[in-house]
């Protein structure tokens, strides 16, 4: 092969070459030697200005044009005079590499490395170096190609960040994140499939062993910081050692419905459901189900993100509570006893049994002691109520110091043995608070057949406001005999009660 011909093989290569004469580094690296360096790389790295003094030995014989256009020179008297430009800064480190293997006599090199253009543009740099057959020894001739990879390394450094950008998203996200791999879930289902099933809710109401079959094939890949948290764990390992814990038998109904929603080709879905933290506590969780993009055909990577809106049921079943119950004594209030009688009226349930009860003195309490002790009576009173009325049984109070209680399939003489359980009730209430004693007057109703629940009511009514006068004239230095045919007559701490 020509001389000439080697030149434009050189000259044309469509990758940046030089030629470079090393020798004046092997001198250098002679007297090191001779001074007892034997290991260069620690020796280089302790003070770099030892590597910036073997570049500056280094001598550019010849470059090829696609040098001077990388490196944006305008021929080589240009180059060689920016080469203190060109390499500098963080190409010292990887210079390094290059001169440990020179050093030990190698005779082929390579590195990534950064290099600038004349004007400072910076360039990533795959370098390549192979010392030239006869130099071996002196180091004259040494062929470097210098591949311009920017595009790649940026690629690979936006790769890092977008890549460290999703996991602090992740792992610092605010809300508890699951990654998992649902393929086993998924295998069992396309087995189902290809034996014929089609009525896949029919399937698992037959056969409930296989949500939890599909329930134990889930894997957990990572969860993040705020999961630990919401479930009180101290780090991954126990939370992955105590699943079982926090998705207690619960789980199988609302993860049945996830199924069917996976079954029927939804792969992003939510739902409410209920999960325990390690220390026992109830999470109420609204759990969003997602599987990532590219992994539709297998189901390898889903997240599943769970939103803690314990705090939200807890308000709602408070609101609930109060638009059903008298916040004073705790009973149910009028809107449910109203509620709970019209239901009553649509039921065919009968017998219904209806306690209508009046607190005396509430007003003159209220009047000379202060409403603070007419709500200490209202409050003691409703403790009675909520301690001997359960179930299907309700009480509650219908006004400002009356009282009912509704006992659905109840006839007479159940009536009649709950107020005598009241009646003793409040004897040891009383017994606590003898400076101020309950005194109730009561009135109870059976329901006759085919009679309306208003008609009841009414009756009861009728019958406690008949015992109130009584209990009144009593009171006043009447003889108390007023009391309505046919009554059941007991008194307790001056309280009174009429059946009918």
């Amino acid at each position: 092969m020509s001389d000439a011909f080697e030149s434009d093989i050189f000259e044309l290569a469509p990758i940046a070459m030089w030629i470079e004469d090393f020798s004046d580094v092997k001198v250098l690296f002679d007297e090191w030697r001779a001074k007892g360096v034997d290991d260069i790389g620690a020796f280089l790295r302790d003070d770099l200005s030892r590597v910036a003094e073997c570049s500056r030995r280094i001598r550019v014989l010849s470059v090829n044009r696609k040098t001077l256009e990388l490196f944006e020179a305008d021929n080589l008297e240009h180059l060689t005079a920016n080469l203190s430009n060109v390499f500098r800064d963080d190409m010292l480190e990887t210079h390094v590499n290059e001169l440990s293997d020179l050093w030990d006599g190698k005779v082929e090199f390579s590195s990534a490395t950064v290099n600038y253009t004349v004007s400072g543009k910076r360039l990533d740099i795959q370098l390549r170096g192979s010392v030239l057959p006869g130099f071996e020894n002196s180091l004259g001739k040494v062929l470097l190609t210098t591949e311009d990879v920017t595009a790649r390394e940026n690629a690979r450094r936006g790769e890092i960040i977008n890549r460290r950008y999703a996991e602090g998203i992740f792992e610092h996200s605010p809300v508890s994140l699951w990654i998992e791999d649902f393929s086993g879930v998924k295998m069992l289902l396309d087995d189902v499939r290809e034996q014929g099933i089609t009525d896949f809710r029919t399937f698992t109401d037959v056969h409930p062993e296989f949500v939890r079959q599909c329930m134990s094939e889930i894997k957990v890949i990572d969860v993040n910081q705020a999961t630990l948290d919401l479930f009180c764990a101290p780090d991954r390992q126990t939370l992955l050692h105590r699943l079982g814990d926090i998705f207690h038998d619960d789980m199988e109904k609302p993860f049945r419905e996830q199924l069917m929603e996976l079954w029927n080709g939804n792969l992003f879905h939510h739902r409410e459901v209920v999960n325990y933290a390690l220390d026992g506590t109830v999470r109420h969780i609204l759990l969003h189900f997602a599987v990532f993009p590219g992994y539709e055909s297998s189901w390898l990577r889903v997240q599943v993100a769970l939103t803690d809106i314990t705090a939200r049921k807890k308000a709602e079943a408070y609101l609930e509570y109060l638009g059903k119950h008298d916040v004073l004594t705790k009973l149910h209030n009028r809107a449910f006893y109203m509620d709970e009688l019209n239901r009553l009226e649509r039921k065919t349930l009968r017998p219904v049994s209806v306690i209508v009860m009046d607190l005396n003195g509430l007003k003159d309490a209220n009047d000379t002691l202060g409403h603070d002790a007419g709500d200490a009576l209202l409050r003691r009173f409703g403790e009675v109520l909520n301690g001997v009325v359960s179930q299907p049984n309700h009480a509650a109070r219908i006004g400002g110091d009356e009282f009912a209680i509704l006992l659905p399939g109840a006839d007479r003489q159940v009536a009649i043995a709950m107020v005598d359980t009241i009646h003793e009730v409040l004897k040891i209430n009383n017994q606590f608070y003898s400076n101020a004693p309950l005194s109730v007057s009561i009135g109870v109703a059976t329901s006759e057949p085919g009679e309306a629940m208003e008609s009841v009511v009414k009756r009861a009514d009728i019958l406690m406001y008949d015992q109130k006068r009584a209990s009144q004239a009593a009171r006043c230095g009447g003889d108390g005999s007023a009391s309505a045919p046919d009554d059941h007559h007991t008194s307790a701490s001056s309280s009174v009660f009429a059946s009918n």
